[in-house]
């Protein structure tokens, strides 16, 4: 399924609970670029790739001022465990009502479906990965950012 967002579009504005139970709205994040990747569920193989591939270049995101901010329709609590045992020092934020999914229009069966979208600082979608390599996606997303020269 092809998502009906598109690059240029304006980010649909959400708001959500982090691991840590702090609420975050995504259009307080202008003026930063964002990493807004959205995966099936905490500790799944995939997942759990895909969130350790971020940790391990994490320095490289944050170096250019980028968030990076995990999404699931998982509960806060399950964030807050996945995160401990990871050591995961970036933001996963709860979908548990599927809202946030919908808008976005990465909502499967029962989960977000793997998509990242990256958030350009006047808060616009600068780009959409469809197809993710959990293990190699966040060298994948650096590389774009920088080829994008949007940082």
């Amino acid at each position: 399924m092809e998502n009906s967002l598109r690059i240029g579009d304006l980010a649909p504005d959400f708001e959500a609970i982090d691991q840590n139970g702090r609420e975050l709205k995504i259009s307080e994040r202008k003026g930063k670029v964002v990493v807004l990747y959205f995966y099936p569920k905490d500790f799944t193989p995939g997942c759990t790739a895909e969130a350790c591939n971020f940790r391990d270049n994490f320095d490289e995101f944050t170096k250019r001022g980028i968030d990076v901010i995990g999404i699931s329709v998982d509960s806060e609590g399950t964030h807050k465990k996945f995160a401990d045992k990871l050591g995961i020092p970036f933001i996963l934020l709860s979908d548990k009502g599927k809202e946030i999914s919908k808008k976005y229009n990465v909502l499967g069966l029962t989960s977000a479906k793997r998509v990242t979208f990256i958030i350009d600082k006047e808060g616009r979608i600068a780009y959409i990965f469809e197809k993710v390599s959990p293990k190699e996606h966040a060298k994948e997303v650096i590389n774009k950012i920088d080829e994008l020269k949007i940082n």
